[in-house]
């Protein structure tokens, strides 16, 4: 008994050892950006924009070329934690691609967009898509970055760098911002959690003194008290109301993770809220005209908690994704495009939006 309590002892007592090496390590190699960072504006496009004109603008959270209708994942609710090739987020991506390009968007805002992540195969996603539209400028933001994230303890999800990507063929300013959003997590667990921000593009108006502002947005989905969700929905709200207090056109758009007040809650009823339920937004912080931009006629975002069956009980669907557009703004259409999340849980959103003079 005497060899087997030393034995056992001696067990913990290096699985400790090696638990407490791994979280040091995290630590000092923690992702820790500025408030504010400059990002670069890559590309030459030059399609001049002035007040009066209407742009397209589409936004698509991509799932890292994994999440598409063939899969779960654990976090939901499903099994896996991988996707099983290389081929599949290829595949993926290829056909994100040719979403984009029927879309024919002056812009484009992209979420969940690897650069070099084990769950994506080290495939550089970003610059496969920005290659496929030589024509458009690219700006790139990091919010994922992490050595390691030993979790699941089955399968670790490994190494991960992903961020939020927005191309455009509006003519630009050549560097772009990075602004941070309140971390909604402590430490330990913030080591390997995503540091959100906005990516913000300026676009110089013809003939004005004014300039369009693109906001290019992911915020918090896992918090379970809701409070991160609150707190970068605040942020995101300051950004924007001093850009239009300065008489400037604002267009914000992406995956919000909470439902904006333009949607009827009724369509998509919570069927499931053990693993992720949305907040609603309230109209109070955005009073005197802002928009928000959403198509509740489609679904924009499923549960992966099984493979994408429209038939099944188990299918949860929610709104999340779209855009918010400043009181200067006249938003003509605004549609969900249902690609049966063929590529990813997410349906890609468009809106056309005119600038008005």
């Amino acid at each position: 008994m005497k060899k087997f309590f030393k034995a056992f002892f001696t067990i913990v007592f290096l699985a400790a050892l090696a638990a407490g090496a791994g979280l040091t390590y995290l630590t000092l190699n923690e992702y820790n950006p500025a408030d504010v960072e400059d990002v670069n504006v890559y590309g030459s496009t030059t399609k001049p924009v002035a007040p009066g004109d209407t742009i397209s603008v589409f936004t698509y959270n991509i799932g890292y070329g994994a999440d598409d209708a063939n899969h779960d994942f654990f976090m939901d609710g499903g099994k896996t934690v991988t996707t099983e090739s290389s081929e599949n987020i290829t595949a993926n991506v290829e056909g994100i691609i040719d979403t984009i390009y029927a879309a024919n968007a002056d812009v484009n805002f992209l979420q969940e967009v690897d650069t070099n992540s084990k769950r994506s195969y080290n495939i550089d996603e970003a610059n496969l898509i920005a290659t496929a539209f030589p024509e458009f400028n690219s700006a790139y933001a990091t919010n994922f970055q992490t050595k390691y994230i030993p979790y699941p303890f089955t399968d670790h999800i490994g190494m991960v760098n992903a961020g939020i990507q927005t191309i455009s063929r509006l003519y630009t300013d050549s560097t772009a911002k990075r602004i941070a959003l309140p971390v909604a997590f402590s430490w330990p667990v913030r080591t390997c959690q995503m540091k959100r921000c906005l990516l913000v593009e300026r676009v110089p108006l013809t003939d004005s003194q004014k300039e369009l502002v693109l906001i290019n947005l992911h915020l918090e989905a896992y918090d379970s008290s809701g409070e991160g969700k609150a707190a970068q929905y605040k942020k995101l709200v300051e950004v924007m109301k001093k850009e239009f207090s300065k008489g400037n056109y604002v267009i914000a758009g992406g995956d919000f993770n909470s439902v904006l007040p333009s949607v009827d809650t009724s369509k998509y009823p919570l069927k499931n809220t053990e693993y992720f339920e949305p907040a609603v937004i309230s109209t109070s912080m955005l009073t005197g005209g802002w928009k928000y931009c959403t198509d509740d006629s489609v679904p924009s975002s499923r549960l992966l908690n099984e493979p994408f069956d429209p038939e099944s009980e188990n299918t949860q669907y929610y709104v999340i994704d779209g855009f918010i557009c400043s009181p200067n703004t006249i938003v003509d259409t605004v549609m969900t495009i249902d690609t049966q999340f063929k590529y990813s849980d997410h349906n890609p959103v468009m809106a056309k939006v005119t600038l008005v003079k």
